[in-house]
């Protein structure tokens, strides 16, 4: 089978090769094939060690297929069902799921530390505990969601992971008020997703910040009423906001600096919403005086803050529907064989969403 691993991190290129097998199939699990996955940013960060991840690994964790085969005890799929990988399943059964934060469960980062691979040379992993720059992944059935059939594979790719996140950040974690003023920094395939999710809340006003000028571009497609490079984020705030600072400020690249520029066009009183996964040790410093005196919230959102399921669900609504366009994210298309240009177009940025085809 074929895979593209990263031998250590650190490595900047992904080989692909043949002599990978997909393993560790048995009860409660099934085999998927994968037919169209996305690159998101988090895997470059997993590659580069900005996010923890044993190698070597096979990354990907946006992907979509269809079921080759199913274990014992599992009884909601069948081969030939189409499905979108769920790299963070509930469990449905810890504290954080019974309070209805299924979106903390930590049942999806024990997969994490378990080999799903192998090679003639050992074990290979899969990033997230699910690795989709292959032809074939074994997961947990949680992990495959049903998806109907008028679905496109690359559509559903993208509802695994970047529109789920950056929807959610607007709808579930900050639910912002119609009316408002938004500002969105790093406008990548999960920006650009919360641009339209503010659009969606009726957002008055919604800036784009980005340095790269083809996203600016993208993002006044997708709903942005205004788009500027980071110099000219000031200039905006006294425009849009009067200089009071905007409602909300999402933070979509996962830096402490972007974070503390974030917080700094925050009015006071308003919500800034982390989406970014950073490393664990970029620190945001804030003084105690300024948490206590501006008041602004501070709502970190780990994958679009709320239900999966129900987001997954809810998003294939608003695409049928003609209110989110997921298809205009998709901006390159390569093979699995061509991985490395892709992480090229996602590291200049001159891609929202590369649909890696296998």
């Amino acid at each position: 089978m074929r895979a593209a691993v990263l031998h250590e991190i650190g490595q900047d290129k992904l080989e692909v090769l043949d002599d990978v097998e997909a393993v560790s199939f048995g009860p409660g699990r099934v085999r998927v094939r994968v037919r169209a996955t996305g690159l998101c940013h988090s895997d470059l960060s997993a590659m580069n060690g900005v996010l923890p991840q044993p190698a070597p690994f096979v990354p990907g964790h946006e992907g979509a297929g269809e079921i080759v085969e199913v274990g014992e005890k599992v009884t909601h799929l069948k081969p030939g069902d189409r499905v979108v990988i769920c790299w963070l399943p509930a469990c449905g059964a810890c504290p954080a799921c019974k309070r209805g934060q299924t979106e903390l469960c930590l049942a999806g980062f024990v997969n994490a530390g378990t080999p799903n691979f192998k090679r003639p040379g050992g074990d290979v992993f899969g990033f997230a505990g699910t690795g989709t720059f292959a032809e074939e992944v074994v997961v947990d059935a949680g992990c495959a969601v049903p998806i109907p059939a008028d679905v496109p594979f690359d559509i559903a790719a993208l509802i695994g992971c970047g529109v789920t996140t950056g929807l959610g950040a607007v709808l579930n974690t900050a639910d912002v008020e119609a009316g408002s003023s938004v500002a969105v920094i790093g406008c990548g395939g999960v920006g650009i997703s919360a641009i339209q999710g503010a659009r969606l809340k009726g957002a008055a006003e919604i800036v784009a910040v980005d340095p790269v000028a083809s996203r600016r571009a993208s993002a006044l497609r997708f709903g942005a009423t205004k788009a500027v490079s980071p110099d000219e984020l000031a200039d905006a705030k006294q425009q849009v906001t009067g200089g009071e600072g905007f409602d909300y400020v999402f933070e979509v690249v996962g830096r402490s600096a972007t974070a503390r520029t974030a917080y700094e066009n925050t009015r006071r009183g308003g919500t800034l919403v982390v989406v970014g996964a950073g490393a664990m040790d970029d620190f945001l410093q804030l003084n105690m005086f300024e948490l206590f005196f501006d008041e602004k919230r501070i709502l970190p959102s780990m994958y679009g803050g709320g239900d999966v399921l129900r987001s997954y669900e809810r998003t294939i609504a608003l695409w049928r529907a003609g209110r989110i366009d997921l298809e205009g994210l998709i901006t390159h298309r390569v093979p699995l064989a061509e991985i490395n240009e892709a992480l090229d177009q996602m590291r200049t940025g001159t891609a929202l969403r590369t649909c890696i085809e296998i």
